[in-house]
């Protein structure tokens, strides 16, 4: 009996100073999230270069340190390391150039390919926490 009531002492002391909700509530975790707000191909040099304008929207620094481009077939260049990337800070926004074919000197796996007009390809951006984002980018003109 005692034991019963010093418990719901112990309850009823925790829900009135609020220390319930404190003892309950999700610790709070840094996120990475990247957006891509638009993308163009040039200006070096339409086939080979996709210009990305990024935007961190998660809570922490990002640093991009390798990026891949697959095209339709599956055909892929990969950039490991991706030296001298800016770091952007949360909300911060800034420019990517992604390069492929001879123009990166980048190794590939399947058949070398460039950006052509109407193909869809697929950029996936790695960075230097380990999280990965893809986004899908098509070339019009």
């Amino acid at each position: 009996m005692v034991v019963i009531v010093v418990a719901a002492s112990v309850m009823v002391f925790v829900y009135a100073t609020g220390l319930f909700g404190a003892l309950t509530r999700a610790p709070s975790y840094q996120k990475e999230a990247l957006g891509l707000e638009f993308s163009s191909f040039g200006p070096i040099n339409a086939n080979s270069n996709a210009t990305l304008y990024l935007r961190n929207t998660g809570t922490v620094p990002i640093t991009l340190v390798s990026y891949f481009v697959k095209d339709a077939s599956g055909n892929q260049y990969a950039r490991t390391p991706w030296t001298n990337q800016p770091t952007l800070g949360p909300t911060t926004g800034g420019w990517s150039q992604v390069l492929i074919s001879s123009i990166c000197s980048c190794p590939y796996t399947g058949t070398a390919f460039t950006f052509q007009i109407g193909q869809s390809y697929t950029i996936t951006l790695t960075s230097s926490l380990g999280s990965q984002f893809s986004f899908s980018v098509v070339r019009y003109s």
